[in-house]
């Protein structure tokens, strides 16, 4: 890292000790290491009364050096079953996606990435992401996970469930 901290660093830095002054309810967030502000470690507790309850869901958080003009790119490290999230962890959400009009059409350009965004925004809108009764289906990342909310919801409900026991489990 250069002598004189950039704009970001400094946003980034700003960012983290307002997270570690307030925290807020349902995620916890710091440094992979210390001496590298651009990669976030995350926790998300699994909100009540979803499908998450009592998960400990671990992520991270990769900011690019173009940050806050791009966004950062946030994976689960934690196994997932989930229609918006890929198989490798990867998180698609709006808000995640390069500012500008989408190619595809699904998205409004207000819903992509802004740099007002912030990290405690981005995982918010992951939280309700998983707060959801009925996940998004309609241009999915995980399109097995998204055919089995449309065919077989119960049997989706069990997988998550599932791996949400693991998570647990493996934070003990």
């Amino acid at each position: 890292m250069s002598a004189s901290p950039s704009g970001n660093t400094l946003l980034l830095k700003r960012q983290l000790q307002e997270l570690r002054k307030h925290p807020v309810d349902g995620f916890s967030a710091g440094l992979k290491d210390e001496s590298n502000l651009y990669e976030w470690e995350i926790m998300i507790i699994g909100p009540n009364d979803t499908l998450y309850e009592g998960g400990f869901l671990r992520a991270e958080l990769i900011f690019p050096p173009e940050y806050p003009l791009l966004p950062p790119k946030m994976k689960f490290l934690t196994k997932m079953w989930h229609p918006n999230i890929y198989d490798d962890g990867t998180v698609c959400i709006s808000i995640l996606h390069a500012p500008g009009a989408d190619q595809y059409g699904y998205e409004d350009a207000g819903e992509r990435w802004m740099p007002v965004h912030s990290v405690e925004s981005i995982l918010l809108s992951v939280i309700s992401l998983l707060s959801s009764d009925k996940p998004n289906t309609d241009s999915p990342a995980n399109v097995d996970a998204a055919k089995q909310v449309r065919e077989d919801f119960p049997g989706y409900k069990k997988k998550v469930r599932r791996l949400v026991r693991e998570s647990a489990e493996e934070a003990y």
